[in-house]
């Protein structure tokens, strides 16, 4: 399943970002907890290097604890610092502003020697939906972005007062042309970070149910109401066996069609909303040494 999109406007912001770096004191990147890895850009190394960098792992409240202090931990060691947070609920967004003036308090201390209180300017980045305007909404305590449940919403930049000593730069989501790893372009299309109508959302059920069948079984036997899942059959790959999930998943919800036949596409459309909506459990799809896209 290739899974690409692009938009045209992301070549118009990262040009756009590049241009603004020089007016921003430190980068803030948001990323989802679930899927740290395939959240980032991996163009933002490159394009904000030299810039102190905070990563914020957001819908914390929807990944596996444990996962995530493994990935705190882990962006620590590379010289982040790290700020865990349920945008949404606002948990850890009051944290945001000391955490800022922690990672520039040489330059803030700098400045106070010179009698000078500068106003601090951090660049906000994320890929789309990784829930970017709400988490600055609450960290500014009023709406200041435009927020909706789909990618690609944020269109152009705006400069969001925090208080006196802090501003925020707000950027459109941002993807990368290419997804090397094709577990990445899954992972965003779970999550909702790419827009559902350029995918066969039933394939990619299928393959959401493979993984979570494989990884976390119980999570669907619970969810599902389903005494065991269909037995994973040697010959059968993600795409198949998966199929067979989402079969015995939409009968017990009562997912028919003519024929008896269940109607595998709305069960597959059902299981996407209830996983990003955080109602099948907390799940993290990766970890901190699994393959490559981690290094």
């Amino acid at each position: 399943m290739n899974i690409q999109w692009y938009p045209g406007h992301m070549t118009k912001t990262r040009r756009m970002i590049a241009e603004q770096l020089k007016n921003v004191d430190a980068v803030c990147e948001i990323l989802d907890a679930r899927i740290p890895i395939s959240s980032r850009n991996p163009d933002v190394d490159e394009l904000t290097a030299g810039k102190p960098r905070l990563v914020v792992l957001n819908r914390v409240d929807q990944a596996d604890p444990a996962a995530t202090r493994r990935w705190a931990d882990w962006f620590r060691a590379k010289g982040y610092a790290v700020l865990e947070s349920n945008a949404k609920a606002g948990a850890g967004t009051k944290q945001f502003a000391a955490a800022v003036r922690e990672l520039l308090a040489e330059k803030v201390r700098a400045y106070a020697e010179k009698g000078q209180n500068r106003v601090l300017r951090v660049m906000i980045l994320g890929i789309p939906n990784v829930g970017k305007s709400t988490f600055i909404n609450q960290v500014a305590g009023r709406k200041t972005a435009r927020t909706e449940d789909r990618p690609g919403v944020t269109r152009s930049k705006q400069w969001v007062p925090i208080d006196r000593g802090l501003e925020l730069l707000d950027t459109p989501g941002i993807l990368w042309p290419k997804f090397e790893d094709q577990s990445v372009g899954l992972n965003l299309a779970y999550t909702g970070a790419v827009k559902d109508d350029i995918l066969d959302v039933e394939t990619l059920g299928c393959h959401l149910m493979a993984y979570l069948g494989d990884r976390y079984p119980a999570a669907l036997e619970s969810a599902y109401k389903l005494p065991v899942l269909p037995e994973r059959q040697p010959e059968e790959n993600d795409i198949a066996w998966g199929y067979r999930l989402l079969e015995a998943a939409g009968r017990k919800r009562g997912f028919l069609i003519s024929g008896g036949e269940t109607d595998t596409e709305r069960m597959a459309k059902i299981l996407l909303d209830e996983f990003r909506a955080g109602k099948l459990g907390r799940f993290t799809l990766e970890l901190p040494g699994e393959g490559e896209k981690t290094v």
